[in-house]
């Protein structure tokens, strides 16, 4: 009976010293704390909190009842989604932009960083980020403008053009098959100058002395950038790819809604996406319970892909996973 009692004794002792450790950690790091505090407040605010919501998803809601009176209809909602057929085709769009988005807006933005990177004049350089970076400030709204005065069937200017050549003007806002174009080309257009500032810091950071070695070796521009440039830009590829894809089943609600509208019905096709969707359903239809159906299965979705991601990573590359 001796030793247990000095065991729990000796416990007794370092407990103290632990919590003493701990405060003394806290105390230490109170300024990268407070640093934190406002994105911890942030989540927890809006993004925690809100989760009990998700119960709308299981829901008839009705005004008078409220959500937790109101009649539990368990996946109902979600079965009616499958049986219309707007699950599969959301889904497909939301996707198919966000690959594209993902894939040839990463590749643009690598192309660009390593373009400035290899300009020898300093001010041509700063005018240049300048000029791209500018797009990235222009809003939304002013961005479907621009588009409904160049592509408008009957002022815009691109039919305006083809008057006075003589061709017939072109109905761009009823023929669904052109807008997947116009939408990832203006999304690359408004965001390349400001993701290649990320992948244009990363090269920043790049021992300057490897650069050298290799053009006393005699290496070329193009093989710099094959054999140096490019596998240092694959750690900051593959983290930002990682991001991206957690927000792959999460349209760019404002590019779209701003370009053609969440109520062109000719346009559902190729454009409608999850957020349009959903926008529909609460502002014209007043179906919450059908909206938070469709959002909650997009987070689950997100969460799928980013474990699932993550995990490939790991197996390929372990240095580079997020966690």
């Amino acid at each position: 009976m001796t030793q247990p009692r000095a065991g729990a004794r000796a416990r007794a002792r370092t407990r103290p010293r632990a919590e003493g450790a701990r405060w003394k950690r806290l105390w230490t790091n109170r300024t990268l704390l407070l640093m934190c505090a406002p994105a911890v407040l942030f989540f927890a605010i809006f993004a925690y909190l809100p989760m009990p919501g998700l119960y709308l998803a299981f829901i008839k809601y009705n005004y008078t009842d409220g959500i937790f009176k109101s009649p539990f209809v368990a996946f109902e909602n979600f079965r009616f989604l499958v049986m219309t057929g707007d699950l599969w085709r959301l889904t497909f769009n939301t996707i198919a932009y966000n690959l594209a988005f993902i894939v040839l807006g990463n590749f643009l933005q690598i192309f660009v960083a390593i373009l400035l990177n290899e300009l020898r004049k300093k001010w041509f350089k700063k005018v240049s980020q300048t000029i791209m970076f500018l797009p990235f400030f222009i809003s939304f709204v002013i961005v479907g403008l621009i588009a409904y005065n160049i592509l408008s069937y009957d002022y815009g200017l691109l039919n305006g053009i083809l008057k006075s050549l003589g061709a017939d003007p072109v109905k761009t806002y009823s023929n669904p098959h052109v807008w997947p174009v116009i939408i990832v080309v203006t999304f690359l257009w408004q965001s390349t100058g400001y993701g290649s500032i990320v992948y244009f810091a990363a090269i920043m950071g790049l021992d300057s002395e490897v650069v050298e070695a290799s053009e006393i070796d005699g290496a070329n521009a193009l093989q710099r950038i094959r054999y140096i440039v490019l596998p240092w830009l694959k750690p900051t590829f593959i983290i930002l790819l990682l991001f991206s894809l957690g927000g792959v089943l999460r349209g760019n609600f404002g590019l779209i809604y701003n370009l053609v509208g969440a109520n062109n019905t000719s346009l559902y096709s190729t454009t409608d996406i999850i957020e349009t969707y959903v926008f529909r359903s609460l502002m014209n239809n007043f179906n919450f319970s059908m909206g938070s159906a469709v959002s909650l299965y997009q987070s689950v979705f997100g969460f799928i892909v980013v474990i699932t991601a993550n995990w490939l990573v790991k197996k390929a590359s372990p240095d580079n996973t997020l966690f």
